[in-house]
């Protein structure tokens, strides 16, 4: 026998292979919790009954507080039907292994958590304080921000489905108040054959501006769209598949496309977190009297030096003139639709949890997910809020590793 062979042979056998060492990974039944919303006018709720029944079908435990979706016009009984565990206690949904909200738990809700627990939500750090991560860090809780967790795209899935509702809210908005005589002129936004259609001017070729701009087209209005992002306008006309006006953000140019406009978006997202001004208040001046102002961007300080924050109940304001609608959270407005689109991409991720044996298992191999982590175990791990709000912060990996 060729000893030479031997060797090689038994000595590949006896190198690590990534394959041969796989480790069996133990399936776990979760418990989720799913409370009521409480923020203002938050109307939104994590879970639809479909994706409940899908949860509960695959061996996991739901558990919903009474009326949690009565806003977004799902009934108790329907939770029930799906499978879900009704609750009159917020404090017995509080006692889940995982609790999934909509809005920022308050500090009254944090008080509720155990020790370890994960929550899944929104995080909203410009409303936060430093309170807020010291109670968190008190429960040694996992904390995952769900609009910064990623997808294999590199993208943020629950950012664009929430923008590409708002896009189309705003566009619905606009033409509801442009048609109002009481706000705008009784004009129906659109085009109609003989007449000369309306004009939307919309800041920001985003996700935002992207579906707004489909909206407006749809319906036959002009639309213009402005951007500092060559990238992004270039990348807007193709997804449109047509040569629609598109300029980058020039005073004079944008001045007279808004003094021509009978509806104008700010759909401007800044990765800074605050939102650039880029209308002035005299240039609003110079507006149609009846047009129409959209200040999507308005929770992150809105592109229009007139906006202020609005609420659902009392949504809109006339300035010079011009109406304006600067309510946050537009997704809201539309909460069933909105909670369908929040419910498809938490599903998934519950099933993944329990597939894994649990979240710390999932964090070790799922990069979107742990990018939304901002707290692990009680500590803080996102160096961006440690800095804002000065407070120690560790890097993750390295707390993944020293934990397992």
């Amino acid at each position: 026998m060729d000893n030479s062979l031997y060797n090689e042979t038994t000595n590949s056998h006896l190198q690590p292979k990534e394959q041969l060492v796989q480790i069996k990974r133990q399936r776990k039944s979760l418990t989720i919790g799913v409370p009521r919303e409480i923020s203002f006018e938050e109307n939104r709720i994590a879970l639809a009954p479909e994706a409940i029944n899908l949860i509960v079908e695959n061996g996991h435990k739901v558990i919903v507080e009474s009326k949690a979706g009565d806003n977004a016009r799902f009934t108790d009984n329907e939770f029930a039907e799906a499978g879900g565990e009704i609750k009159y206690s917020k404090e017995e949904v509080f006692k889940a292994d995982i609790i999934l909200k909509v809005a920022p738990p308050s500090l009254d809700e944090i008080d509720l958590l155990r020790t370890r627990q994960t929550i899944i939500s929104v995080l909203n750090y410009t409303t936060q304080n430093e309170v807020f991560f010291k109670k968190l860090a008190v429960q040694k809780t996992t904390a995952i921000s769900y609009e910064f967790i990623k997808d294999k795209a590199d993208t943020f899935p629950v950012v664009r489905a929430m923008s590409e509702i708002a896009g189309n809210a705003a566009i619905m908005i606009a033409a509801d108040y442009l048609g109002n005589t009481e706000y705008g002129k009784g004009i129906l936004l659109g085009g109609f054959s003989g007449i000369t259609p309306t004009e939307v001017v919309i800041l920001g070729a985003g996700s935002v501006g992207e579906y707004a701009a489909r909206a407006a087209m749809g319906l036959g209005a002009m639309v213009k769209v402005f951007d500092n992002s060559i990238y992004k306008l270039r990348r807007l006309q193709n997804n449109l598949n047509t040569r629609i006006f598109t300029s980058i953000i020039q005073p004079k140019v944008l001045l007279k496309a808004l003094k021509r406009a009978h509806v104008a978006i700010g759909a401007i997202h800044s990765p800074e977190g605050i939102t650039p001004c880029v209308v002035n208040e005299e240039m609003v001046k110079q507006m149609k009297e009846g047009s129409i102002i959209v200040d999507v961007s308005i929770d992150r300080g809105g592109c229009f030096e007139t906006s202020h924050i609005t609420t659902h109940s009392n949504p809109v304001f006339v300035k010079h003139g011009v109406t304006h609608y600067c309510v946050p959270n537009i997704p809201s407005k539309v909460p069933h639709t909105a909670s369908y689109a929040l419910s498809n991409f938490f599903a998934p991720i519950i099933l993944n949890i329990g597939d894994q044996g649990g979240i710390d298992s999932l964090l070790k191999y799922d990069y979107g997910l742990r990018h939304g982590v901002y707290m692990y175990s009680g500590i803080l791990t996102n160096k961006y809020i440690g800095n804002h709000f000065n407070l120690p912060h560790q890097d993750l990996e390295l707390l993944m590793a020293a934990f397992h």
